[in-house]
């Protein structure tokens, strides 16, 4: 097989990562006998200090004529006094916009070797494997009018929350269908007793069910969701929600794993090319320290295997080297509690890549036998 991804480091360790996850992408394809094309562009800071623009449409070409998207991380105190169009984060928003990235799949999967990076009960986090679906194009992020003015002398700050019934049922739809393929069961958080647009949300997602007589729906508000993922968050299965609180939700489920550096995503549209990413930030703090932990980039790069190139067994064999890594005692410093080794972030993914190889070696022989 041949794919060309476009590939964004971004800002941060997003350099560091990014390069890290190539490797593993490169190995993939001499061990399956496939042929990554890699073509870099810039976007968040780097693209601002470059271009004056955090997403340059050389950047949105190369997105939209690849089949893949891999991305880093954007951000960092550099351009915090920008105004908010020259924010990196405003590329990040825009890429998300332009190529229709309406979905973001946020799997969330307890390790068992990682049990005591986590603060919780080891009995409340065995078996957790949930997936939340948020919305990505709609919502707060996105509403307009949005802006800060005087109205009888004193400042007024104004955000708006927007959807269409259209973006609604199309985000719920992917919930569903996602359902089908795991345990069956959908549920959709909401703020209904308070907003308007929660009411529409869940009208929309009942009429929805309908379509899905196997699944399951229950309703929840977003308030009481944020403290079931703690108290029994094996209790879920798929998670739909809107964008604000989806992007809340799924920062706190990345704690059931241990660390934020754990969290794969893929962002989806209707039928253009996916894009991949860590949920983490651009961690300026480590920045260009070799300290920064790969492995959600990697995992990212598995969902693009599978979502985008229909690739399983590839991307399986991503996820199953970094579990056996994992079990192997190796860890970087944010995961690295009762370690039995820490590593930089190069030695960890030159662990992935020794897994890789003996995988795919064990799975040639096995063929052969």
């Amino acid at each position: 097989m041949q794919k060309k991804i476009a590939v964004l480091p971004g800002d941060g360790i997003g350099k560091e990562i990014v390069a890290g996850t190539v490797q593993v992408m490169q190995t993939i394809a001499e061990q399956f006998n496939h042929q990554f094309e890699f073509e870099y562009g810039c976007i968040g800071g780097e693209a601002i200090d470059v271009d004056g623009n955090p997403l340059p449409e050389e950047t949105v070409s190369l997105c939209k004529n690849s089949d893949a998207i891999l991305l880093g991380a954007v951000g960092g105190p550099k351009w915090d006094n920008n105004p908010p169009a020259l924010r990196p984060e405003a590329g990040l928003l825009a890429i998300r916009k332009k190529m229709g990235l309406f979905a973001n799949l946020r799997p969330v999967q307890a390790i068992p070797s990682l049990a005591d990076a986590s603060t919780l009960k080891k009995e409340v986090i065995d078996g957790v494997d949930l997936m939340i679906v948020r919305e990505l194009t709609g919502g707060i992020y996105f509403g307009t009018p949005r802006e800060r003015r005087i109205e009888n002398g004193k400042e007024l700050v104004v955000d708006t929350l927007s959807y269409t019934n259209e973006e609604i049922e199309r985000i719920i739809r992917k919930a569903f269908d996602l359902a089908m393929i795991r345990r069956k069961k959908v549920t959709s958080v909401d703020k209904a007793n308070v907003l308007e647009s929660s009411r529409v949300w869940r009208e929309i997602a009942n009429n929805v069910a309908k379509d899905y007589p196997e699944v399951e729906l229950e309703h929840m508000l977003v308030d009481n969701a944020a403290m079931q993922l703690i108290r029994n968050p094996k209790q879920f299965d798929v998670i739909v929600t809107e964008n604000m609180f989806g992007d809340i939700l799924s920062d706190e489920a990345s704690m059931l794993t241990g660390s934020l550096g754990m969290l794969a995503s893929a962002s989806l549209s209707a039928d253009g090319p996916g894009l991949y990413e860590p949920v983490h930030g651009s961690a300026p703090d480590i920045a260009g320290q070799n300290k920064a932990n790969p492995l959600a980039t990697i995992l990212s790069a598995a969902m693009m295997l599978k979502y985008s190139f229909n690739l399983i067994e590839e991307g399986n064999t991503i996820e199953e080297a970094v579990n056996q890594v994992l079990e192997q005692g190796y860890r970087t410093a944010d995961i690295a509690d009762g370690a039995k080794y820490v590593l930089t972030t190069t030695e960890m993914v030159e662990q992935v890549i020794r897994q890789i190889k003996e995988i795919a070696q064990n799975k040639s022989m096995s063929a052969n036998a």
